[in-house]
Order: C-alpha cells, then structure tokens, then sequence
C-alpha cells in the first residue's frame, strides 16, 4: 500500500493552510482556486483535505466538489456532482475477528455480499464497524471515509464494479466534500491491492 500521512502531520499542514487562507472580499478567487494538474485542472476547497494532501503527493490528477449542502441520498450525491449513482464509490470498513480490519471499495448502491467476503478472508467472525471504531480506526467520520490518509495501513478490497466507469468519485476525508478522478488514476493511487467480486 501506498505511503501514508500521519493524522497529526495532516492535521498541522490543514491548520497552516486555514490560518494562511484569508478571503479577501474584493477578489472573487477567494472562494475557491484551480491549480493545472497534468492535463487535468483541480478545483479544490480552499483548506486542503487528508486525501487531497496524499493525492498530491503522488502527483494524481484530481478535483475537489464540496456539496451546497446536506446529503440526503446516494442519488442526490450522484446528482450534484454530475454522475450516475456506480460512479460513487463507497469505501465500508469491517471488522475481522477482534482487532483487525478490512476496507471494501464498492460502487453505487452495490451491497457487499457476506458469504463472498467470508470466504475471500477465510474469516466467519465478520462485523461492520460501528461508528466509533471507524473513527478510531480510519480517522474519518461516516460520510467522509477514503482508503487514502489513513492513519496507519488497512488491507483494501476493492469490488470489481469500482473500475467499471471511467471517472470516479470518492471520500475525501471531510463531510461533504468529494474527491473526482479518472478510475485509473484512483487504481494508481490504490498501489496493490485485492480486487475482487465481494458484491
């Protein structure tokens, strides 16, 4: 897997970022700024996220959506960011056993199929996590999990239907906001990983 940030050295580099990103109220670029990412432009949010910081360091093309406001539906999601419901993929972390944990990568409305994922991982004791251990374990609240930034590695499963769309749309570590990019440049990023049909 690729090399991770911390959360503290992410969290100190987002603080600088936000202390240094004073809107100024005659220039309309203060809402927002583009940056020529290889043949891709990157609109990002003004205060950088973990999976945009790590998204940048490996040099993969990206761009930022931040949402208007609240999410009611994968639909909606899918709608506000100009894609069908498979381009959004979801990133669903389980627990394996007692201490370990595993992230699948799934897209649209697809549900993870349990016998499939217990026989991947020869594995019967297979929960979901809840809330609290996917904030412990991820860094990242429901909503906002990516397999990227973590803090520390996390085996990835990666469902088969994630690749089947050109362009992508993932977690960016921050409620509400989004990551958009080729699904190529998101199997860069992955590094190696398992793919497989866990759908």
């Amino acid at each position: 897997m690729r090399g991770l940030y911390s959360v503290q050295s992410v969290k100190s580099v987002v603080a600088v970022c936000a202390n240094r990103a004073t809107p100024n109220q005659n220039d309309q670029r203060s809402s927002a700024f583009t940056t020529v990412m290889r043949d891709t432009i990157s609109e990002r949010p003004l205060v950088p996220t973990p999976v945009t910081l790590f998204l940048e360091s490996l040099g993969i093309p990206h761009r930022a959506f931040t949402h208007p406001g609240p999410i009611a539906s994968l639909e909606q999601a899918a709608a506000e960011r100009g894609q069908r419901p498979d381009q959004v993929i979801r990133s669903i972390v389980f627990r394996v056993g007692k201490e370990a944990y595993v992230m699948v990568l799934i897209a649209g409305a697809r549900q993870v199929s349990w016998p499939a994922l217990r026989q991947y991982l020869g594995q019967s004791r297979l929960t979901m996590a809840k809330e609290d251990e996917l904030v412990a374990v991820t860094g990242y609240e429901v909503g906002a999990v990516s397999p990227f930034g973590l803090p520390s590695p996390m085996r990835i499963l990666v469902d088969e239907s994630v690749f089947a769309n050109e362009e992508v749309s993932i977690g960016s570590g921050v409620r509400g906001t989004t990551v958009i990019m080729r699904a190529d440049d998101l199997r860069r990023a992955l590094g190696e990983v398992e793919t497989g049909a866990f759908s």
